[in-house]
């Protein structure tokens, strides 16, 4: 009895390993921007090739969020946060071109699909420097085949 279960347990231990073996080959055909676990720079090079990204980085994330926002300085009268720093006034999310609250408000979220118009702003905001933009698991990792 002790012995079967131990070879039960080595075949359970192999059919695991080969998955994982599987799994690994799948992820090699696909592009990742993951980081190896073994950083083989020091510190002062990533730094320093990460300091010369930075404002391309900088300059891209800026006209993403100029897209998606009307980030004008309008603040509220008389409102301000805790620290005295005004509070900005009114919806600040771009419709898209030819598109207007109340229209949106009146169709239904079939309606708004089908057109496209669901306004980009409500979208979740990649990080600035990361490719996957926040994704636990990549598009390509979780597409239909």
């Amino acid at each position: 009895m002790i012995r079967s279960t131990i070879c039960l347990r080595h075949v359970g231990l192999a059919v695991a390993l080969a998955a994982g073996l599987t799994t690994l080959g799948a992820q090699a055909e696909h592009p990742t921007s993951y980081a190896p676990v073994a950083i083989t720079e020091d510190f002062a090079t990533v730094m320093d090739r990460m300091t010369v990204a930075k404002p391309e980085i900088t300059k891209e994330h800026q006209q993403l969020l100029e897209q998606r926002y009307d980030l004008s300085d309008r603040p509220a009268a008389g409102v301000t946060m805790s620290n005295g720093k005004p509070v900005q006034e009114g919806v600040r999310v771009k419709l898209p071109s030819g598109t207007t609250w109340d229209a949106l408000a009146k169709m239904t979220p079939d309606d708004i699909r089908a057109k496209g118009i669901f306004p980009i702003g409500f979208l979740p905001l990649p990080h600035p420097n990361h490719a996957e933009g926040g994704m636990v698991f990549p598009k390509f990792t979780s597409k239909k085949s």
